[in-house]
């Protein structure tokens, strides 16, 4: 039976591509990319051959219904943006939307994304997160940061180099200086890194060593208790648990 594949492709290392992401881009009767220059380096990597369409966040609203009733016809498509997992802050939502709207089987494969492995190696707990993807580049900035200043869970954000310092200045006045704050750039690729601190650490740190490459920033949720308090409430689940 036809159906729309969600197809992740690697951040940087091609290694990382699955056998099974291959197999299906070579399947499929024809993949949407975000952008077809980027994918069809991809596929001439892997010895794939297959027709390309454009599919990115400028031609999507108009394009969706075409690719849907295209499926529903019986032929089946992969989706893939220029890295990472479709539908995390690339092309792909409306598209699975309107699939699952019309009752077209919609598969998805799992696979490369930039936050998962910022989050693990930022040494903050990731048993529960947020993930907030890019900020509004102008307007609602400010107020959405303020949104979130109790939360208690990771947070987890992507940047464009030439925001992060601007970025960070924001977090400390926000969340204040002393935050921790871990910041990964250039994932998988030769040039990784992650630096860790507080806020006010890392501000300096950048200022001095304007940011390069792709960047998610992961900030400490806020305390929900002073190590005093966090002590007392560990005693007190104790004493319920003996009871």
């Amino acid at each position: 039976m036809a159906k729309l594949y969600i197809v992740p492709t690697p951040i940087g290392n091609l290694d990382d591509i699955t056998l099974r992401a291959v197999n299906v881009l070579r399947e499929v009767d024809f993949i949407l990319a975000e952008d077809t220059r980027t994918t069809s380096v991809l596929l001439k990597h892997f010895g794939i051959e297959k027709r390309l369409q454009s599919h990115h966040k400028f031609n999507e609203h108009a394009t969706v219904q075409a690719v849907a009733e295209t499926i529903a016809a019986g032929r089946s498509a992969a989706i893939v943006s220029d890295a990472g997992t479709p539908g995390i802050s690339d092309p792909g939502f409306l598209l699975v939307r309107t699939c699952v709207e019309a009752g077209i089987d919609v598969e998805t494969l799992p696979g490369a994304t930039a936050f998962v492995p910022a989050l693990v190696q930022s040494g903050f707990p990731c048993d529960r997160f947020c993930f907030e993807g890019f900020l509004p580049q102008k307007k609602g900035r400010t107020k959405h940061l303020q949104s979130l200043v109790e939360e208690t869970r990771t947070m987890v954000f992507y940047e464009s180099p030439y925001r992060v310092v601007r970025c960070l200045e924001q977090f400390a006045e926000v969340f204040g200086p002393e935050r921790l704050v871990a910041v990964s750039r250039e994932l998988t690729k030769k040039f990784e890194e992650t630096v860790r601190g507080t806020i006010a650490e890392l501000l300096a740190h950048f200022r001095e060593h304007p940011p390069k490459g792709e960047f998610v920033l992961v900030v400490a949720g806020k305390p929900k208790a002073g190590n005093g308090e966090a002590e007392r409430l560990k005693n007190e689940e104790f004493e319920e648990a003996d009871v």
